[in-house]
């Protein structure tokens, strides 16, 4: 594994799905949004193994993609030197935000709490904000032409039902 790519592991997921949900479910315990940890039942267990797996496995392609394909890592210190248009990102801008956020969905089924679905609801509308303000801005800078056609295809966050090939068409 490329130095980058595991201080982009460490930095970015790490927190988001491990420490700030631990910090939550400590701090929320025996209060309204959290009032008792529950052992969930064997189908919200099998339910929540669903999400944390399609969204782990969404996860570590995504990242596999953007530095296979896209020679850098996912991180925005060391940002890719191409427009990633390959894997899951055919179907959907941002994938590993996709699959980020069916692991905090996974978490919430499986702790069952509302304090872990609140921190789901402020992860995504931070990404709201600054996917359109920030990333996109920056990607239209440095990719141009190429990145409007894409993003003019594929859509930010529900993944599209076929692959965009890539080609200039009409959206």
């Amino acid at each position: 594994m490329n130095r980058g790519l595991a201080k982009a592991i460490v930095l970015l997921p790490v927190p988001v799905l491990i420490i700030v949900p631990a910090i939550i479910l400590i701090l929320s315990r025996g209060t309204i949004v959290s009032p008792d940890v529950q052992v969930p039942t064997q189908v919200t267990f099998w339910v929540a193994v669903d999400f944390l797996t399609a969204g782990i496995f969404l996860a570590a392609w995504s990242a596999r993609v953007i530095v296979a394909v896209g020679e850098g890592t996912p991180a925005p210190w060391e940002p890719t030197r191409k427009l990633v248009i390959a894997g899951p990102y055919r179907y959907v801008r941002n994938p590993m935000i996709t699959g980020v956020l069916l692991i905090l969905i996974g978490e919430t089924i499986l702790w069952n709490t509302w304090a872990l679905f609140l921190w789901a609801v402020v992860f995504f509308v931070a990404n709201l904000i600054y996917f359109p303000v920030v990333e996109e801005n920056g990607l239209e800078q440095r990719f141009g032409e190429e990145y409007l056609a894409y993003k003019a295809h594929v859509p930010r966050w529900i993944p599209r039902l076929q692959s965009w090939d890539g080609k200039r068409t009409t959206p």
